[in-house]
């Protein structure tokens, strides 16, 4: 077998595969389907200071080679996800790399929730810091697409924390590089790209939105050559390791993101139709590996040809 793990930077993963944010729950929902302990991580839904019941339904829509979601970041809050045995508790169970995603309204919320991270960091591998979603009214991608911003966030979060950090970057900028940069600047020990596009769907014979919210988050294989051109022009800016997504369903879709630079990959939409992708996805990976005739699959990490 090829040697699947990961360093990024501080955090160790024994294989690159994580199950992205927001299409995981919080873990124990798919314990009875998945083999936790096969992947490389998992990162919960988004903690916020608040619990939050989300937009309201319908909040998801298939679409053309995707899917469209406008959850807007449901979560039972940090008192809860700390305190109740079926989330942090349970997660110190995991055999595998348990990355919890925050977000908040304001930066002092974001603190807040990585003070609350810190003091309770047993089972915790790392932080994501999610300043990049599209689907709620006050902060989310506003955070996300002001530099100022991205460095006034990830500058006070890493003060607040020793945990390894990530920071979720939007795709919605004129130059990635640039906030890539910001992000590693102020202190982000990882990036990892890209949230979803904002977009729309309407039906046709009802004449309305096909979301509540009217808008969602578009992700699925229609992102992905987006995403690996963000990937791409990030790990081009920053020496700081990148985890890519967006449209990932196959190895073959994992690799691109290797070879454009990436060095470990997140699944999320794929989960919903086929959880089993995940297993496939690590297995098919250790085979693309002997296929290419390297050891290691540090060894591919960005190693596109021109």
């Amino acid at each position: 077998m090829a040697d699947l793990r990961v360093e990024l930077g501080p955090l160790s993963l024994r294989n690159p595969v994580i199950a992205a944010s927001g299409t995981f729950g919080y873990g124990r929902e798919y314990r009875d389907l998945v083999a936790l302990d096969s992947l490389g991580g998992i990162v919960v839904k988004g903690v916020s200071p608040f619990s939050s019941p989300g937009n309201p339904p319908p909040r998801t829509a298939e679409v053309e080679a995707g899917m469209l979601n406008a959850i807007g970041l449901q979560n039972p809050g940090i008192d809860k996800f700390v305190a109740d045995p079926e989330y942090l508790p349970w997660l110190r169970t995991v055999n595998t790399a348990v990355i919890v995603n925050i977000w908040g309204r304001t930066v002092e919320d974001y603190v807040l929730v990585a003070e609350r991270l810190e003091a309770e960091k047993s089972g915790i591998a790392a932080l994501e810091i999610n300043i990049s979603c599209p689907n709620i009214k006050e902060g989310g991608i506003g955070f996300g697409t002001d530099l100022g911003m991205v460095e006034q966030v990830v500058g006070r979060v890493r003060r607040a924390t020793t945990l390894p950090l990530i920071t979720k970057l939007s795709p919605n900028v004129s130059r990635i590089a640039d906030f890539a940069r910001c992000a590693v600047d102020a202190g982000s020990d990882i990036l990892s790209l890209i949230n979803t596009l904002p977009a729309m769907a309407i039906d046709v014979e009802s004449r309305k939105p096909r979301l509540a919210n009217v808008t969602g988050g578009l992700s699925g294989p229609a992102i992905k050559p987006v995403a690996v051109k963000l990937v791409y022009e990030a790990a081009q800016a920053v020496e700081a390791p990148i985890i890519g997504m967006g449209g990932i369903v196959s190895a073959e879709d994992a690799a691109e993101f290797i070879l454009a630079g990436a060095s470990a990959v997140g699944v999320g939409t794929a989960i919903f139709a086929d959880p089993q992708c995940l297993s496939r996805i690590v297995e098919g990976l250790d085979l693309y590996c002997r296929r290419q005739g390297v050891d290691a699959l540090a060894e591919l990490v960005g190693a596109v040809k021109f």
